[in-house]
């Protein structure tokens, strides 16, 4: 196994779920495409960084170093800090300068680095201090909840909290459901049908694009060419 993972959700209305991952050897995995943005702790050779990795509207191959260690935060939906646009950062990573040992700068402060047990505690503090707000139109838009806002103001606090659109998300969401359905066992004829695609093709496009592999890749099938 190249890559080891221990994952927890969170109590926290900010939070989407908190994973610790190790790499167990030199590999470049493909990771799928993810609406949601993490807040990263990369630990190598006693050395700890701190970074913010954006939103990726496709599958991204990474390449991970044996022996590096990651705490990834992942926020909800919604979730955004106010001083630190998410566009800009869309398939990226934005490293966050170190302060003194075991912490790093955002927004003027310093700020203790957290741990797998802790990251509620962090991340209260960061509420706390209006480093992190939440905008309830993303959850009204996605659920196609009435509002009583002009479409303009719609859209401009939905990419202010997310960097993206509802299109893109509910695309990056159908996806996954598609992918989640293939490994459960499901055939691909039913997969397209649950998820809501057109037809196989238009499934296998989505999939290529956001999870860099076809439908058969995912459901561990034969492929016929």
């Amino acid at each position: 196994m190249d890559m080891t993972f221990e994952g927890r959700s969170s109590d926290s209305p900010y939070v989407e779920t908190i994973w610790r991952v190790r790499s167990e050897s030199d590999c470049a995995p493909v990771c799928p495409a993810e609406g949601r943005w993490n807040l990263l702790l990369t630990m190598r050779d006693s050395q700890i960084r701190a970074s913010v990795e954006g939103p990726l509207t496709r599958a991204k191959q990474k390449n991970h170093v044996e022996g590096t260690e990651w705490l990834v935060i992942r926020f909800k939906l919604g979730v955004f800090m106010p001083f630190f646009p998410l566009q800009p950062h869309l398939n990226s990573e934005a490293i966050l300068p170190d302060a003194a040992r075991q912490s790093f700068w955002l927004n003027g402060s310093a700020w203790q680095l957290p741990h797998y047990e802790n990251v509620e505690t962090f991340v209260n503090r960061f509420v706390r201090s209006d480093v992190l707000l939440y905008d309830p139109i993303v959850s009204a838009v996605l659920r196609d909840h009435p509002l009583e806002l002009s479409p303009r103001t719609v859209r401009r606090r939905f990419l202010r909290a997310t960097g993206l659109t509802p299109g893109i998300i509910r695309q990056i969401e159908r996806a996954q459901q598609a992918a989640n359905l293939l490994e459960q066992g499901f055939s691909i004829p039913d997969a397209v049908f649950q998820a809501g695609y057109a037809d196989q093709p238009h499934m296998t496009r989505s999939l290529r694009r956001f999870f860099g592999q076809t439908p058969a890749q995912i459901a561990r099938l034969p492929e016929f060419v």
